[in-house]
């Protein structure tokens, strides 16, 4: 269904269960922009529980990154209104699942320049047409 994010030569993905270390299980850069999409337990769309992004537009079109990209973004970020490496582990027992897989895409550094929060809405958008709600995770779009 997301064809297009082949086209980044920069992805990856990476494992986390409960009992891991985030910032140990985080193989994404820190020095560029992009998307990541999570799955709960195998890499299926019906498994897609979250899509995010790392970056922002600037008022002249220009990327934003955060200081420490998307690795940090993921690492750092907070959700579920705490830092990431505390929640998900919470959510993930609540929800009974027993890892999640975080696939990760560099949409703007080296080798591209799209802008993130694009990517994330033609995602959002496109989940929400096919099955008529957002992600699990994913409160707006």
């Amino acid at each position: 269904m997301f064809k297009y994010l082949e086209k980044y030569k920069e992805q990856g993905d990476l494992e986390y269960s409960v009992s891991d270390n985030l910032a140990s299980a985080c193989n994404a850069p820190r020095h560029s922009s992009g998307i990541y999409l999570i799955f709960s337990d195998k890499l299926k769309l019906d498994n897609l529980i979250y899509v995010g992004v790392s970056g922002r537009e600037g008022s002249k079109g220009e990327i934003i990154h955060r200081k420490d990209g998307l690795g940090g973004r993921i690492v750092k970020g907070k959700q579920f209104g705490e830092p990431r490496r505390n929640s998900w582990s919470k959510k993930m027992i609540e929800f009974g699942f027993e890892k999640i897989i975080v696939q990760w895409y560099v949409t703007y550094g080296e080798f591209n320049q799209d802008i993130p929060r694009v990517l994330e809405n033609k995602l959002l958008n496109q989940l929400f047409n096919f099955k008529g709600k957002l992600p699990l995770w994913n409160k707006k779009f």
